[in-house]
């Protein structure tokens, strides 16, 4: 099922944090992201749509997004081509001092389709920030993945757990929840 407002020319895919060191060894659900990330990226390409893509890079030294280290750099099947746009971030929200809600302004970009990581951080913060600011907001459920981690109370949660209810949080009040097929 497609849906002509996800796809329609001013929809921009805004692909967030895929950079090498998201491939850290860790429990992640959706092990099959990166495929469909690179499946959207393929079908915006094609169409001549806009394209973002979302770099963090960290204020902490040390950090694997510290700019200068390998992990700053995006994977290789999602490197960004020359007519793509490029937001820099220093922290989870990728509207946060980065310019990114100007550029979209300019280029009457109203509707966005966001993938990457992680759901429960980065896209969500942008999504809920995105919403916040007007735009329509579509959240790809399977070009999307998280970490395990504890609740407050030290319980270990999955990955899959916390990406579903990360995804619930912004379902209807913040954006629409799809699927690749629902786009491609």
């Amino acid at each position: 099922m497609t849906h002509p407002e996800a796809t329609s020319h001013h929809a921009a895919l805004l692909i967030i944090d895929m950079q090498k060191g998201m491939a850290r060894p860790a429990q992640r659900n959706n092990p099959v992201a990166e495929s469909n990330i690179a499946r959207l990226l393929q079908h915006w390409r094609q169409r001549g749509q806009p394209v973002v893509h979302v770099r963090h890079l960290s204020l902490t030294p040390g950090s694997p997004f510290w700019p200068g280290q390998s992990g700053v750099e995006f994977q290789e099947a999602l490197l960004p081509q020359a007519s793509e746009h490029v937001v820099d971030k220093h922290v989870t929200d990728a509207f946060a001092h980065s310019g990114l809600e100007r550029w979209l302004h300019q280029r009457g970009i109203r509707s966005l389709i966001f993938t990457g990581v992680s759901t429960n951080m980065s896209v969500e913060a942008s999504v809920r920030s995105a919403a916040c600011l007007g735009l329509q907001c579509t959240v790809v459920a399977d070009a999307c993945y998280t970490f395990d981690r504890p609740d407050l109370d030290g319980t270990p949660r999955s990955a899959e757990d916390i990406h579903r209810v990360s995804l619930a949080n912004l379902q209807g009040e913040y954006a629409r929840i799809l699927q690749t097929a629902d786009l491609v």
